[in-house]
């Protein structure tokens, strides 16, 4: 439960060691580089843009490469791929790619070409295909879209809107112009837009007939071809197998280059590296001969980076963070409660001078969480499988394994508290026993150790305001352990222990009563001096909020009122504790969904067929509920975190440490 502290350094180095002393401090991985104030005089930042720009593309082109190749060669990979982390590989690989890069980039855009060549002939099969449909109507048209007649004849070529008929074309010819007799005109084809037809006349006549033509919407073809439109469909289509031909093979081009897969992953880390190094450059005051650079480093990580630097001729000195600077935030804890880092983090990070809270959290988290789903065999089942993941993928990506970790604790709170509870599949045993064995059921099976929420869901209920109760006073605890260790005692004792006083006071005074008896179906009698005591602590704590809370006002009447608002926020409390019947609320939904499911799975009955829909429904419903409740169960225990536990003491606001290391995306690289 820590948050690192930080030592603010600044390292001044020769300009020739420049590149060897960033190279060092990227591959230590522990110091956060800031950005440099305003330029001095004798001292001017370098413009990096065109560089970071010039490396940045080219580790684009390499994930482009990798994309493409993707897709015609794929790469085989697990269904578990995504547990199994980045590839670690060796420092000489990495120097590797100093001499190689040009080359294997050089391989990179070719696969680019070759996929911009694999775009453009599959845009030319579709405008030829396109071509090919426009000329499906005029298949019948055994001339040329462009014949235009012979020494006496006119041919008319064109489309009239719309589908009409032969007779209907006649008559709104024979209405225009009476007078024309010599024509003669057929249909080739119609479609749902349009009717193509030919028409032949006299030529003399030709201006005439077009126009009749054009009253009932003539327009001659939007696409002309040289050709018979048989002959010019068939070479198209020649054509678009010439291009299917080019597609295939360059295909098989760029599949030749699967063996260079992983250099194509080397090169895209390499070029991003680089550009990460250029970045911090452009933000480093320099001047002919030296350069400065300043950043934070744990202080645990500070002698073995000063012993890395050793090599070089510079000065490196320790900077006293100032009051109103904010160091960024590293938390460290241990192998148990570094799972529910990324919880917090989720929220915030601490702010300066507040603790870290995970330790605490994670404990409470987990314990919620077993509450919620709160069946055995489903946290079995979770256990084990991040479990068996942990173990079988030593190198997926920390953030990552952090959650599983989490889960896989979760689980084992979900056994413990299942086998509390007596669920295993919700009512599985006694289903089957009763279904496919014959037996009589008139107890469990397997008894709860302590009750079924099923059959008393108001215990649970007064139970899960209890243990909400607890994670409440817990949170006032961190908030007085904070005030106490800023030595801010009169906080203490105004914003902690008076709120301790009245909400236990009032605690001891509602147990006794009827309403609670009736609610909880539990009786309780103290001894006169125990409520004599609860009334008093009640008064005394609600007196001191009402007198302290408003002590930062010397105005009496403002800070009475200030008192008043502050013990309003008892209603707070009030729905704070209400706020975990949600543990009560999905402990029931994952037990009524469970028995549910193996209700529909049993109501066949035993026979071969009962037997198989059985499994099937038990398989699939329980699966699905699992799902489902788990997502719940990680939602609604993270609310009581925000909400309910972090605020009464926690902020956050911290910015998270972001040291200048290599931040690669396919490949580790390791010191040889």
């Amino acid at each position: 439960m820590a948050v690192l502290q930080m030592q603010k350094i600044s390292i001044c180095g020769l300009k020739k060691d420049r590149k060897s002393i960033l190279e060092t401090l990227q591959s230590a991985g522990v110091m956060e580089v800031t950005k440099m104030p305003q330029e001095d005089s004798g001292f001017q930042k370098m413009d990096t843009m065109s560089y970071r720009q010039m490396f940045e593309k080219s580790a684009l082109t390499a994930d482009q490469a990798l994309e493409i190749l993707q897709r015609y060669a794929p790469e085989k990979q697990s269904m578990f791929s995504a547990l199994e982390g980045k590839d670690l590989e060796g420092e000489r690989d990495f120097k590797r790619m100093e001499n190689e890069c040009e080359n294997i980039l050089k391989d990179a855009k070719q696969i680019l070409s070759y996929e911009k060549k694999i775009a453009e002939s599959k845009a030319g099969i579709m405008k030829l295909e396109s071509q090919i449909e426009s000329l499906a109507p005029w298949m019948n048209l055994d001339i040329s879209m462009k014949y235009p007649g012979t020494k006496k004849c006119a041919v008319i070529i064109g489309t009239l809107a719309g589908t009409v008929t032969l007779n209907q074309v006649y008559e709104a010819v024979a209405k225009k112009e009476p007078s024309l007799e010599a024509f003669d005109i057929q249909i080739l084809g119609t479609d749902r837009d349009q009717t193509c037809i030919t028409a032949v006349c006299l030529k003399e006549q030709a201006g005439k007939l077009e126009d009749a033509l054009r009253a009932c919407g003539f327009a001659r073809p939007s696409q002309s071809v040289e050709e018979v439109p048989k002959v010019q469909v068939k070479q198209w289509e020649e054509q678009i197998e010439t291009l299917k031909a080019e597609i295939k093979e360059v295909e098989e081009s760029i599949k030749q280059y699967e063996k260079e897969r992983q250099d194509f992953k080397r090169l895209s880390d390499y070029y991003r590296i680089r550009a990460q190094k250029y970045q911090v450059l452009g933000d480093l005051l320099q001047s002919k001969k030296t350069f400065l650079v300043t950043g934070y480093v744990p202080e645990k990580d500070l002698l073995s980076l000063e012993q890395r630097l050793k090599q070089y001729d510079l000065a490196l000195e320790h900077e006293e963070i100032k009051e109103d600077e904010e160091p960024p935030v590293l938390l460290k804890n241990n192998a148990f409660t570094e799972c529910a880092e990324g919880v917090t983090a989720s929220f915030g990070l601490p702010a300066k001078g507040e603790m870290d809270p995970t330790s605490v959290m994670s404990l409470c988290y987990i314990f919620l969480f077993g509450l919620m789903l709160s069946d055995a065999a489903y946290g079995l089942i979770v256990s084990l499988a991040c479990f068996i993941a942990l173990k079988k993928f030593p190198r997926m990506d920390s953030g990552l394994r952090k959650s599983i970790k989490l889960f896989m604790f979760s689980g084992i709170s979900t056994l413990f508290w299942g086998v509390l509870f007596g669920g295993y599949f919700g009512d599985a045993l006694d289903v089957i026993a009763r279904t496919f064995l014959g037996r009589e059921v008139t107890t469990p099976i397997i008894p709860a150790l302590w009750f079924i929420p099923l059959n008393d869901p108001m215990k649970l209920l007064i139970y899960s305001m209890l243990f909400g109760t607890i994670h409440l006073y817990l949170g006032l605890a961190m908030k007085g352990y904070m005030l106490v260790k800023d030595k801010k005692y009169l906080d203490f004792v105004c914003d902690v222990v008076l709120w301790y006083l009245l909400l236990t006071g009032l605690i001891f005074i509602l147990l006794p009563t009827e309403l609670f008896g009736s609610i909880s179906q539990m009786s309780f009698v103290f001894p006169p001096i125990v409520n004599t005591l609860a009334k008093a602590a009640a008064i005394v704590g609600a007196l001191g909020i009402l007198l302290m809370s408003g002590r930062s006002s010397k105005n009496p009447a403002l800070r009475i009122a200030l008192g008043a608002y502050d013990l309003y926020n008892i209603t707070g409390w009030v729905s704070d504790v209400l706020s975990y019947s949600r543990l009560l609320a999905l402990g029931l939904a994952t037990g009524v969904i469970a028995s549910v499911i193996n209700q529909m799975g049993s109501m066949i009955g035993n026979s071969i067929l009962g037997i198989i829909v059985f499994i099937i429904v038990f398989i699939g419903g329980h699966i699905f509920n699992m799902g489902i409740n788990l997502l719940g169960a990680y939602v609604h225990t993270c609310r009581l975190q925000y909400v309910e536990f972090f605020g009464k003491f926690y902020e956050g606001g911290g910015k998270m440490f972001e040291p200048f290391r290599r931040n690669t995306k396919y490949v580790d690289f390791k010191e040889d």
